[in-house]
């Protein structure tokens, strides 16, 4: 192929920041990846995340062909399939049998046509998103507030921001670039950064403030606020008189909640006089921005969460100002552009419900036949219907729910319980997912897809192809507008690109609209299709005849309740829901690491990406620690009423006694036992309907290992059930780390069989210290190598690694495959801090020994926390501990 000299401007594949990025393809089925200096959200910034995207874009891990009971067949026969699996229900069961589970990665336009199809035309409103599972909470408090889901502020009032707030969310590592934003503020212009979370995350190390607050008692903090707002004489009354309705009973509901300020800290368990602070500061500023995520949404009380936090803002009239406001932050790409079309279950299209008015008026644009006249089924219910045998086909599309969903290996149980299943996805190990579907449809990926995503401040931007699609892999909207032809409507999914799909977005956006709506692009209605290709970023409301969005609303009122005004609301008592008991004593809280993300079918295959961290573990407080009788580096058996886990333990002071914390990322693909959405139970929010993922009742005690290694390989390894392991991608080939209860002989033995390394002609066993090597080579290369012993072997596995990303290996190299080590022995580094320019702790720790004392000197010198900066929270710590053990 001949190299493409063309860059195209798109979005990134992550996070709901909705970073502009442009990439440059190489001709050869790979792309440079850069920031877009233009792009309003991130001006040329991207975190680790994106910069590394360019290692993402291989097809080795693609799904190229349609499948039907895992057998190579036509798009035609698998199209038929799944229209006849869906005919055969409805024929049978009825429509509330057939449901849809979507994902907040797909573009606006996939989002569309999917539920246009069920909602208008199958008849079912049993229609969901994973983005229950991130944003749900967020969507019905704006409902409950401002009558419908608005996000009022935009990015730039965190630059313009005197103090702000971030709750349940460790922005360093989940959002990046923002947090670069508030880091630049803070040097500009003094902005305080007050953080709320019950761990001390990196982001809270870099705060002014951290209150670690205790699970689930968000609300009872701003109630407290909002008494004290009140007190203190320093309420809006014209704002509030004006625009606002219910403020006396949500003040007495907060005051029977929050009656005192010290009834308040003991219950969040933080200390008076930084709930002190934190009041004074927020009484005294009111440039103040309140940013809130995941922390706040999964959670039995993230609406309400949400509600206490929009509630004080409200009464100080702090919305939609310059530098002041509620801004909620998004976990996928796409989330809100799910929002906008109706992607979750309680929906319809163009931010509609499902009153009589709003069905007949949707149903009247589409054309339905056969309008939902009601709410369908959220995530968790619909997958307990499936469990029951009540929804009998499913159609999942661009996402993994044996994966994500709480009580995963019961969802995973219950996907075989269908009569169908049809997946559309790009990955062909998506974790049981396609082995258990009847049709497997091979989907477009980033980099291929072309449409439009809507970032956490309401900006729609574009998502261009740059590379063509493999085998026959089709776009997911094809898919759909496909299979709705073959059930007879045609005429309604007849489009012929995603750029028609919308104009016709865009157009119900503003059927019947006349204000009551403030989702309105109806300027973007009659896009011609040149015009759609070049569509710059713009942020909605977009009416007709406007010829620029809206950065923020509300600040003047306009609320989209009847009244025009937003309403208060009155708080449940604050309480944790979950139940701790004599056999699951502790409280599991899930999240994220920094340089991977969801369940890495994207990042893990990065090589930089993997090395921050490199396999699943569990935080746990010392005293936690020494109870339960773990140690620093041991391995730990994690269990609920629903699963176990296998985890290796770190133990860390950032956590609180009483609490877990382990990443969401790894899965059977990447790991074994180690699929931690295996422990999370099913309590919902009872609003949102969101899963409760912070704080599930578990259990930890040691689990006993004897041996321990790696295995480097140049091809991915079938690796056996019974071994506790854990994948990670190298230059060159894969890193598998490994545990087990055998002794290491033994337990090499076993994995040498396993491989067929006997055969090799290099064996290594070294009894005194019962290490173990093997390694086979084939024409000068390592392809493999076998390293077991009862201890981590941090020195041999960056020696096997740096070996197996060579071309060749020389007859001197050679002499040292199974040493462990090269002639001249040094260092293995450490821990990778920059992922942008490989810098690992040992070479930050020797600079501070020489004297450097600043995050800026060690990036002049090693150029660490100079690009993305998301590792800067971490080169802060390493100083200041070791100003500590200098003191």
């Amino acid at each position: 192929m001949t190299p493409v000299s063309t860059s195209i401007p798109t979005t990134c594949a992550y996070c709901g920041v909705g970073c502009g990025v442009v990439a440059a393809p190489d001709g050869v089925g790979g792309a440079a990846i850069a920031g877009d200096p233009v792009h309003p959200a991130n001006l040329g910034r991207l975190c680790v995340k994106g910069a590394a995207l360019g290692e993402t874009l291989g097809t080795h891990h693609r799904l190229l062909h349609p499948l039907i009971h895992g057998v190579r067949t036509t798009w035609n026969r698998a199209l038929d399939a799944v229209a006849k699996g869906i005919r055969d229900t409805l024929d049978m069961y009825g429509p509330d049998a057939v449901a849809f589970y979507l994902s907040g990665q797909l573009l606006t336009e996939d989002y569309y046509v999917a539920n246009k199809l069920m909602k208008g035309f199958i008849g079912s409103a049993n229609v969901d998103t994973n983005s229950r599972l991130c944003m749900a909470s967020t969507v019905a408090g704006h409902y409950r507030a401002f009558g419908e889901d608005i996000v009022p502020n935009c990015y730039e009032d965190l630059d313009e921001a005197d103090l702000i707030i971030l709750v349940g969310s460790n922005a360093a590592w989940c959002h990046p670039v923002l947090w670069q934003r508030m880091e630049q503020a803070r040097a500009k212009r003094g902005t305080r950064i007050v953080t709320i979370d019950p761990r001390r995350t990196v982001t809270a190390d870099s705060a002014d403030l951290h209150l670690p607050i205790a699970p689930g008692m968000d609300s009872l903090l701003f109630a407290r606020l909002l008494v004290e707002t009140a007190e203190r004489g320093l309420v809006d009354e014209a704002y509030v008189e004006q625009h606002t309705a219910g403020f006396g009973l949500s003040l007495a509901n907060a005051r029977s909640i929050a009656p005192d300020r010290a009834e308040t800290a003991r219950r969040c368990g933080i200390i008076e006089t930084d709930l002190a602070a934190f009041i004074e500061w927020w009484l005294a500023t009111q440039r103040t921005v309140t940013c809130f995520s995941q922390g706040v949404n999964q959670s039995a009380q993230g609406t309400d969460k949400v509600n206490a936090i929009l509630n004080v803002h409200l009464a100080t009239g702090r919305v939609g100002k310059p530098g002041c406001g509620p801004l909620s932050l998004t976990g996928q790409p796409n989330a809100m552009g799910g929002r906008e079309v109706g992607g979750l279950a309680n929906q319809l299209a163009a931010h509609m419900g499902f009153s009589p008015e709003e069905v007949d008026r949707v149903g009247r644009f589409w054309r339905a036949p056969r309008m939902a006249r009601g709410e369908g089924l959220k995530a968790v219910a619909m997958f307990e219907a499936i469990e029951r045998g009540e929804i009998k086909a499913l159609w999942v599309l661009c996402t993994n729910p044996a994966a994500s969903l709480p009580r995963a290996d019961a969802m995973r149980a219950a996907l075989r319980k269908l009569d169908f299943l049809a997946v559309s996805d790009v990955h062909a190990h998506a974790d049981s997912l396609v082995e258990a579907a009847t049709v497997v449809l091979p989907a477009t990926a980033w980099g291929e897809k072309n449409g439009t995503v809507t970032n956490s401040e309401r900006r729609i931007s574009r998502q261009r192809p740059f590379l063509p699609a493999p085998g026959e892999a089709r776009p997911d909207w094809w898919q759909i507008c496909e299979v709705a032809k073959r059930l007879g409507h045609a005429s309604a999914f007849d489009y012929a690109s995603a750029a028609e799909i919308f104009r016709e977005h865009a157009a119900l956006s503003a059927f019947e609209n006349a204000g009551t709506r403030l989702f309105d692009i109806g300027a973007l209605a009659d896009l011609s299709d040149e015009a759609y290709d070049a569509l710059e970023p713009v942020q909605w409301p977009l009416p007709r005849g406007a010829v620029a969005g809206t950065p923020r609303l509300f600040a003047g009122g306009g609320f989209r309740h009847t009244d025009g005004k937003a309403r208060f609301v009155a708080l449940a008592m604050p309480e944790l829901k979950a139940v701790r008991s004599a056999d699951y004593p502790l409280l599991l809280n899930t999240g994220r690491v920094r340089d991977q993300w969801h369940t890495m079918t994207r990042t893990g295959l990065s090589p930089r990406l993997a090395q921050h961290r490199n396999a699943p573990f569990v935080e746990v407080h010392p005293a936690d620690a020494a109870e339960h009788g773990l140690v620093d580096g041991g391995f730990a058996a994690v269990s609920s009423i629903h699963g176990q886990v296998e985890l290796r333990v770190v133990v860390t002071n950032t956590q609180q006694r009483g609490n877990l914390f382990a990443p969401i990322h790894w899965t059977d693909a990447t790991a074994s036992r180690a699929r931690v959405g295996s422990l999370v139970h099913a309590l919902t929010d009872p609003v949102s309907g969101q899963p409760d993922s912070k704080a599930v009742p578990v259990s930890i005690r040691p689990w006993a290992i004897r041996a321990q290694g790696f295995i480097v390989s140049r091809r991915r390894l079938p690796m056996p059930a019974w071994l506790s392991h854990a994948r990670t991608v190298v230059e060159g080939g894969e890193v598998v780390n490994f545990a087990s209860p055998r002794a290491p002989d033994a337990l090499h033995d076993l994995l040498s069989n396993w491989l067929n390394l006997w055969t090799s002609p290099l064996n290594q066993r070294d009894l005194a210290s019962s290490l173990f090597r093997s390694a086979s080579l084939v024409r000068n290369r390592l392809e493999i190598l076998l390293s077991t012993g009862p201890e981590p072997d941090e020195t041999g596995l960056a020696w096997a690694t740096e070996l197996l990303a060579r071309d060749a290996i020389d007859a001197v190299t050679r002499r040292f495959i199974l040493a462990g080590r090269p002639a001249s022995v040094g260092t293995s580094g450490g821990r990778q801090i920059c992922a942008c320019f490989g810098v690992r702790q040992a070479a930050i720790e020797e600079a501070v020994r020489e004297g450097i004392d600043s995050v800026e000197a060690i990036g002049t010198k090693l150029k660490a926390g100079t690009n993305c900066g998301s590792c800067r929270p971490e080169i802060r710590k390493l100083l200041e501990e070791a100003r500590e053990g200098a003191a």
